[in-house]
């Protein structure tokens, strides 16, 4: 038991430990909603498009979290509108304002010189987070999952139909761009310890597995939270042992749950089929 519990000796260990713990139930009920709206992409769109929002709050000297979390706004609310005023797809217009505005991140990031390095906005520093991290992942992630857990009745509305939502009396335009806000704000909470690119498997993985092995949305959220403990504890454990980095590590263990959970659904399905 010793041998097993000694990355929690190592402070480093313990703070990527807990701020995964925090960021991780508010990652997995977004998931949720996120792979039954198929508003997957939008989560991959905004975690690279707050890129240019954190070099330029770095360059006027604003908190780097404000400047991601309006960035992250500008992507989804440019994002829709393309799509509500032409005949260009959401999934289009996604593609074309993230990939410009990282870019722009990246244009601007090469014309400054400044101590702040790039890796750890892309893929994350979780054996670096400091007290300032946690704290910050822990009310924005904390913030988010209270909010999910007392309105995802109307979100889960908003997402199936949002004409019969808007027909029972739902403000689902407050319920769209208040659904985005929270993508964002998510974002920001991981921005310091998973990075910018492996966010995205923590805001479609954890869903996209409940999806598969659950029937209803209250089994899938539950689903969806475990799964994401237990990547993150399993991903950090086994960075330890393995002498890997945290977050990429956590995505594979994720990684292996789905194309489990993938397998365990086919099988199921083949038996059922094969009874009928």
């Amino acid at each position: 038991m010793d041998a097993l519990l000694l990355p929690l000796q190592f402070p480093f260990m313990r703070n990527a430990l807990l701020i995964t713990m925090m960021i991780a139930p508010a990652a997995a009920m977004l998931s949720c909603f996120l792979v039954l709206k198929g508003w997957s992409l939008m989560g991959d769109a905004v975690s690279h498009a707050v890129l240019p929002g954190v070099v330029l709050a770095y360059i006027v000297g604003a908190p780097l979290i404000l400047g991601a979390f309006l960035a992250g706004l500008v992507c989804a609310i440019a994002t829709g509108f393309i799509k509500d005023h032409s005949r260009v797809k959401q999934d289009t217009a996604m593609g074309v304002v993230f990939s410009g505005m990282f870019g722009l991140g990246i244009l601007i990031y090469t014309q400054i010189e400044t101590e702040l390095h790039l890796d750890h906005i892309l893929f994350g520093n979780m054996l670096g987070v400091g007290p300032e991290d946690l704290w910050t992942a822990g009310i924005i992630a904390g913030a988010v999952a209270v909010l999910l857990a007392f309105k995802w009745r109307d979100f889960l509305a908003h997402a199936f139909d949002p004409v019969q939502a808007l027909m029972v009396g739902l403000r689902v335009k407050l319920l769209h761009y208040g659904l985005l806000a929270i993508l964002s704000a998510t974002i920001v909470a991981m921005l310091a310890s998973v990075g910018i690119i492996l966010s995205i498997a923590l805001l479609i993985a954890p869903g996209a597995i409940a999806f598969l092995l659950t029937r209803r949305f209250a089994a899938m959220m539950l689903v969806s939270i475990a799964a994401a403990l237990f990547a993150g504890t399993a991903g950090i454990f086994l960075s330890f042992w393995i002498d890997s980095a945290p977050a990429p590590t956590i995505v594979l263990v994720l990684t292996v749950m789905f194309l489990t959970a993938f397998a365990i659904r086919t099988l199921s399905l083949r038996r059922s089929t094969g009874r009928a």
